[in-house]
């Protein structure tokens, strides 16, 4: 739709109300601002919600494999050596892993608590870009040996840990002696402190060499499962019906979509009743648009028909009304969008602002998993947010400068 000068004029001289019309400019102010606030804010949680996805996915994927291979018999996997070897033969598997797990009680400096030991060979946990490039303290090449651990950032000062101090697990699995079963206890040597960002990896993963868990936990030439990691996390199908046959045997399988899929199928629900709940905003300040411009056609009732005795058309009119309405609409959608990229943009920043004014946690890492606050910005919900609010205010407009269009200009000046 193209607009003419006259009609730009008279639109933006409408906007303008004199002093005994600034009602109508007060409600068009509020409006400008709910769009802009609501277009910020739509932006901002939408950003949030998908970086913290992005940093979930990233850490657990990191840490964990895209598939995880068990004994069909709930038990441990014996021969895993020739089962890797076949399955590193599949098409987009990248790297074959096999590791023991085991609960443990965790005790130190008079400190005790739970712990989960994974059992890995060190050139393994090498390749895990997500522990070897975060290393606070110690070194990965100190982690050989039978005697030797990483532990996480947390756990660390939980416990008072550092490299070279020591650790002594209790397993629950008893072995036997002369004066009964007892648990299995053995002290282990601190070789470095890791930290991955995510809360429960930081405070109670501990990490041994794949020998020395065997040993500790009698596995044996066994280990607890493989994990198998692909070059495309969202298509692991595809390898996970190939994967029972390549191992010539019975297994089970568990990939990181069902591991996982309480956590993020609540992230999936949460993100789409956000937007929901926060359309509402952008919704008010239209229908906002709604009541400032039917106010300002009943004001303007006579300027509307002196300027249809003048030649101006029902066409024209509507035009208008139609360019004063959306005015407010795009301006607010154009605020909200520069407002919302730069807070999305320095959200974390923000943040730590924002603690550091009222003393207080605003982003606990034990509740919310991460010890930072992420923010990703996808251009398809920026343009769909920017979309939806340009099409809510341009529909508010219709119906206003419609019934300003229909105005019989014989009627509005009869009492005049």
């Amino acid at each position: 739709m193209i607009f003419s000068r006259f009609e730009r004029m008279v639109a933006l001289r409408y906007l303008r109300a004199r002093r005994e019309e600034g009602f109508v400019s007060v409600i068009a102010g509020f409006s400008l601002a709910g769009i802009a606030l609501g277009v910020a804010t739509l932006i901002v949680v939408m950003s949030v919600m998908n970086g913290f996805r992005a940093e979930m996915m990233g850490r657990i994927l990191g840490l964990n494999g895209h598939l995880t291979v068990y004994s069909a018999a709930r038990g441990n996997l014996s021969n895993y050596d020739d089962l890797a070897g076949r399955l590193k033969k599949l098409d987009n598997v990248v790297s074959v892993t096999p590791m023991v797990e085991g609960q443990v009680m965790a005790t130190a400096n008079g400190v005790s608590g739970g712990a989960l030991v994974r059992g890995m060979r060190p050139e393994d946990l090498a390749a895990r870009r997500v522990i070897s490039s975060n290393i606070r303290a110690g070194s990965l090449a100190d982690f050989k040996g039978m005697d030797s651990v990483l532990v996480g950032s947390r756990f660390a000062q939980r416990h008072g840990l550092s490299p070279g101090s020591k650790l002594r697990l209790i397993s629950a699995q008893s072995k036997p002696t002369a004066f009964g079963s007892l648990p299995r206890v053995k002290t282990y040597r601190v070789a470095g402190v890791f930290q991955v960002g995510m809360y429960e990896y930081d405070n109670s993963f501990v990490y041994m060499p794949l020998k020395a868990a065997q040993l500790y936990f009698q596995t044996g030439r066994q280990v607890s499962g493989l994990e198998v990691m692909v070059n495309n996390p969202d298509r692991t199908d595809a390898v996970r019906l190939e994967l029972p046959r390549a191992a010539g045997r019975a297994v089970r399988l568990v990939d990181w979509r069902h591991a996982n899929a309480a956590l993020f199928n609540a992230l999936r629900v949460e993100r789409n009743v956000m937007f929901l709940i926060l359309t509402l905003i952008i919704l008010v300040a239209a229908f906002n648009i709604v009541s400032g411009m039917i106010m300002l056609v009943k004001d303007k009732g006579r300027d509307i028909a002196i300027l249809r005795t003048m030649g101006a058309t029902r066409g024209m009119v509507m035009r208008i009304f139609l360019l004063a309405g959306a005015s407010v609409g795009v301006i607010g959608t154009l605020l909200g969008f520069v407002i919302g990229l730069t807070l999305a943009s320095n959200i974390e920043t923000i943040r730590q602002w924002l603690e550091g004014l009222t003393n207080t946690e605003l982003f606990a890492a034990e509740i919310y998993f991460l010890s930072q606050l992420p923010a990703k910005v996808e251009t398809f919900d920026v343009v769909s947010v920017v979309g939806m609010s340009l099409f809510l205010c341009l529909t508010a407009t219709l119906y206003p400068a419609w019934r300003a269009a229909r105005l019989d200009p014989v009627e509005a000046l009869r009492y005049e």
